[in-house]
């Protein structure tokens, strides 16, 4: 008898563990109906990138084409030379401001071309420089020879190449303080002028260039000049100096000092600063 009755509840929780089986199934069932029948339909309109569409909305299957965000040239804002004391020879400087805030220039082509007081050229310097988004920076060309004498001056951007800043963009971490003018008493130059250059970042790079601007009460530029400093070490602080040879006219009050590295270029740094974007 008890034998029948073990067999007999044996057979009773099979057919419950299949009736709640196929309950499940049922109840699974339904609430995919229900999701089919609840679903957004997908759509060139839903705010949603599906379907396969290359971004929400545009693209792909949708006949609105994705706006492709077109960085905006550089600017000049400021151009001109100087006299350097040499003869038949002059410094050149100009301005340009990268008005994008997510993309930079990684390489782009400049010329200076100056002219006399009528017209003719009577030098030109072509070079290359980087941009950074969002800034504005001094180029300068030292000691360039003219065929006459210099009236006005000219620079001109060409061949913009752009790299987009996707992820964060941090500018490397670079003060320069202590600054200060001085004529040279005795010893080689007219005028130096020098400070302390801070590294403040995590990483050591490989070269940071100097840009120095001098400019008088009010304001105009009467002499420009550049070095570099390699091997920078992280949280290092560095003096530096730039000496002008030759005398020049004007009296300078107020010392200018622009720091850049090249974040373009994975040698700038000894460890790298973030991952080079693909040029």
């Amino acid at each position: 008898m008890e034998i029948i009755d073990n067999f007999l509840q044996d057979k009773y929780k099979v057919k419950r563990a299949k009736i709640i089986a196929v309950f499940s199934v049922i109840f699974l069932l339904f609430i995919f109906l229900m999701y089919l029948w609840l679903k957004p339909i997908e759509s060139c309109t839903d705010g949603i990138k599906n379907q396969n569409e290359t971004e929400v909305d545009c693209g792909g299957m949708c006949p609105n084409k994705c706006e492709k965000i077109v960085a905006q040239p550089l600017t000049v804002q400021e151009q001109g030379f100087v006299t350097n004391g040499a003869v038949d020879k002059i410094d050149l400087y100009g301005r340009i401001t990268n008005p994008n805030n997510v993309f930079g220039s990684n390489k782009f082509q400049y010329e200076f071309i100056i002219k006399d007081a009528t017209g003719n050229i009577v030098a030109s310097k072509i070079g290359s420089n980087y941009a950074l988004p969002a800034e504005s920076k001094y180029i300068i060309e030292n000691n360039i020879e003219v065929s006459g004498a210099p009236s006005t001056v000219e620079l001109n951007i060409i061949n913009e190449s752009w790299v987009e800043f996707t992820d964060y963009f941090e500018r490397p971490q670079i003060k320069v303080v202590n600054k200060e003018y001085n004529q040279i008493s005795s010893g080689v130059g007219f005028s130096e002028a020098k400070g302390l250059l801070k590294n403040e970042s995590d990483f050591n790079f490989n070269s940071i260039s100097l840009n120095i601007i001098l400019k008088d009460s009010n304001g105009t530029i009467i002499a420009v000049n550049s070095t570099a400093m390699n091997t920078v070490k992280s949280r290092e602080n560095r003096d530096f100096k730039a000496i002008w040879l030759n005398r020049f006219s004007g009296e300078v009050m107020n010392v200018e000092v622009q720091s850049e590295v090249n974040v373009f270029e994975v040698d700038a740094f000894i460890k790298q600063y973030f991952p080079a974007a693909s040029l």
